[in-house]
């Protein structure tokens, strides 16, 4: 199991940019596919970007893609989503999981953090 705590998220205007960060506890964090994901009011949760365990296959919804950048540092234990172009859209709480095997659907993450809300005004 793997404790996350994400960071980063505000209040920001439409085209703007934020970078949320994640931390992880543990030793094991190099062993843990992490994603991204969102839940906007009265929506359900979903992927916005996952990373693999060295980083070097990602992920990303459609509806993020080209506007959103995932990456990790495992000598940090940390994993970061730099958001650019926000739209009113992306407005949700966004949170980080962990899952040691590959997969982009929610429902099979095992370890959340607390999320981090993200507004954007138009």
């Amino acid at each position: 199991q793997v404790q996350l705590v994400e960071s980063g998220g505000g209040l920001v205007q439409a085209g703007g940019s934020l970078r949320l960060s994640c931390a992880a506890s543990g030793r094991t964090f190099r062993s843990y596919v992490m994603g991204w994901f969102r839940q906007a009011p009265g929506a359900g949760r979903e992927v916005v970007a996952v990373i693999s365990w060295t980083g070097d296959s990602t992920y990303y919804a459609d509806s993020v893609k080209g506007r959103f950048t995932i990456s990790r540092d495992n000598a940090k234990n940390t994993v970061a989503l730099q958001m650019a172009n926000l739209k009113p859209e992306d407005t949700a709480v966004y949170y980080c999981a962990a899952k040691r095997n590959w997969s982009n659907l929610v429902g099979n993450y095992e370890d959340w953090g607390q999320g981090t809300q993200v507004t954007v005004s138009s």
